[in-house]
């Protein structure tokens, strides 16, 4: 669940708050973080191609949580403050610097001065305002908004001047301003007289016309052909500068192919029809031909490190949809803890990702240093223990055939649904699928593609799950939607009213603890007790981390890669073609 520092040049006035303020210093926003030196730098224009397994299903991020949601975002739009996701350090974005009261409960921020949208109205106060009205506005429904609340409640915005903003948090939140890392701030002159109206959902649905859509970011969305490509262009009115003062983006155009299969991504990946893949890291089964095509100077490859987002199975442990009544052992935590112990991690790390992985048990990998607790299961892969486990759920082999049955005889049999075309995903699941018959389990396998995996997760229609989420950043308070019982993407149980058991009341409480605590050694410490409960009590599985390799063409330079998805476009405004003159 990864987001260099200067002095700013600005300092900001403000009026008492009735505390001691704290200057808080970052990366000036007119020079892009780690740039090389100014003799180095790239040259402006040219155009690359990138590859996304999926296309947004609006133009609105306020409406649309999905990956290429995400990656819309952050061409066309920009925050406040964003997370350097190379160094994971906070830096001023369209704020150029803050100041925080004492109580930690205050933030007032100074706006960069004379910013523009890409239709050429001013960035101002106003328009902050405006967008956490729209954020917070139930009518809305916004799927960013829950990860912004401190001490449970909405951010309070106030304007004292045109380049001034106040954010008032009901209380201290050890995340800071990294709460709205993810928040875009988008034109009011645009978008007001859909809110108003309570049309604010369909103001910008994928159907609208793209020049009704303005934002702060690097690019202009200029082109949508829906299952085959975006197309965008250099925002004329884009506000940063490199270290000579060239205005970025270098990049005149960057387009994205929506290539939905992997083995057709990695074949034009190959062939040189894309520069980079947006969504993810090379396949293991894709390294050696890559690294064929490095050695002979047509692509590069850049280690990432562990990844941060891994695969999850889960089981629907919610009283809604239509898990059969007849299996009450799927409910079992004994059940769950004996396919952890079935499961060979080493195994899955060798055969699916050909030794390109590390074993883990809990959400949080090992590429996240500051928050991952090594804590594991009583039991790692041992098929005795793993059969005593289901026999404590009330299955046993009570035929002598190898397979398990349940009281009345009937075969315990069960079914994880995938994303159908994902191949990790896939042969992960197979893989599973064999190992748990070996300790006496039927297992069906079924694809899916995401849309209709959503809407059975949704509806509650599964038995389990093996899927991956993508996480806000690697701090672990901007995740409250996963950990808290209450939350969307509580997956296997999600949007309880009140915890439905008493470790998830438990990790309720830690996670609350340790997002309003102001010592880091504590909140690891909550963390710690939080990863160790999830892992006894198994409510979704963990098996292995990928690590992580990209791949790109030769042309594209000025790579920052991150290991968080996606790698590469979240720093799209610095990328460069090489060919350009």
């Amino acid at each position: 669940m990864a987001r260099t520092t200067r002095i700013l040049v600005a300092l900001v006035v403000v009026a008492a708050l009735g505390g001691a303020l704290l200057l808080v210093r970052g990366t000036p926003g007119a020079a892009p973080p780690a740039l090389p030196a100014v003799a180095d730098l790239p040259a402006r224009g040219g155009s690359l191609t990138a590859s996304l397994r999926s296309e947004p299903a609006s133009y609105n991020r306020f409406v649309d949580q999905s990956a290429a949601g995400e990656v819309l975002s952050l061409l066309t739009q920009a925050p406040l403050v964003r997370v350097d996701r190379t160094t994971d350090r906070l830096e001023p974005w369209l704020a150029e610097s803050w100041t925080r009261s004492d109580d930690g409960r205050t933030y007032t921020l100074r706006l960069r001065q004379g910013l523009t949208f890409s239709d050429g109205r001013p960035f101002s106060s106003a328009d902050v305002v405006f967008s956490f009205a729209a954020l917070y506005d139930p009518r809305v429904n916004a799927v960013l908004a829950p990860d912004t609340y401190a001490g449970g409640q909405p951010i309070r915005v106030e304007a004292p001047d045109p380049g001034t903003v106040v954010l008032r948090l009901a209380a201290p939140s050890a995340a800071g301003l990294r709460l709205i890392d993810d928040v875009p701030m988008l034109p009011r002159h645009r978008l007001q007289k859909a809110l108003d109206e309570g049309k604010f959902r369909e103001a910008w649905s994928a159907t609208v016309k793209l020049e009704d859509i303005a934002g702060l970011g690097p690019f202009v969305l200029t082109e949508h052909v829906p299952g085959q490509q975006l197309v965008f262009n250099r925002n004329p009115h884009y506000w940063r500068r490199d270290a000579a003062g060239t205005q970025l983006p270098y990049l005149d155009r960057l387009t994205i192919a929506v290539v939905g299969d992997q083995n057709a991504e990695a074949l034009q990946m190959q062939q040189g029809q894309i520069d980079l893949m947006a969504n993810g890291e090379i396949r293991p089964e894709d390294i050696v031909g890559f690294r064929r095509l490095a050695a002979q100077g047509t692509v590069r490859l850049i280690d990432a490190g562990v990844g941060l987002d891994p695969n999850l199975l889960w089981f629907n442990l919610s009283a809604v949809g239509s898990s059969d009544p007849r299996t009450p052992w799927l409910r079992s935590r004994a059940f769950r803890q004996g396919v952890s112990c079935a499961i060979d991690r080493d195994a899955v790390v060798n055969a699916v990702y050909l030794g390109a992985a590390v074993p883990i048990y809990g959400p949080i990998t090992p590429g996240n240093q500051k928050w991952f607790a090594p804590v594991r299961p009583a039991c790692d892969h041992d098929l005795s223990k793993a059969r005593d486990l289901f026999a404590a759920a009330g299955l046993s082999d009570s035929n002598g055939d190898g397979m398990l049955e349940d009281a009345a005889g009937v075969g315990a049999r069960f079914s994880i649904i995938t994303q159908q075309g994902h191949t990790i995903r896939q042969r992960t699941a197979a893989v599973l699928q064999e190992q748990l018959r070996q300790a006496g389990l039927t297992v069906d396998v079924a694809g899916l593609d995401p849309g209709a995996l959503f809407a059975r997760w949704s509806r509650g229609e599964y038995d389990s799950i093996y899927f991956g989420v993508q996480a806000n950043g690697t701090d672990p308070a901007l995740m409250p939607q996963f950990w808290l019982s209450s939350g969307n993407f509580h997956f296997w149980n999600p949007r309880q009213p009140s915890p439905a058991t008493d470790w998830e009341k438990r990790i309720d409480e830690l996670f609350r603890q340790q997002a309003q605590s102001q010592t880091l050694s504590e909140r690891q410490q909550l963390m710690t007790e939080a990863q160790a409960i999830l892992v006894e009590e198994l409510p979704a599985i963990y098996f292995v981390a990928p690590e992580v390799t990209i791949v790109t063409s030769t042309r594209v330079r000025n790579p920052q890669a991150a290991p968080q998805i996606p790698q590469l476009l979240w720093s799209a405004d610095t990328l460069a073609d090489a060919s350009a003159r």
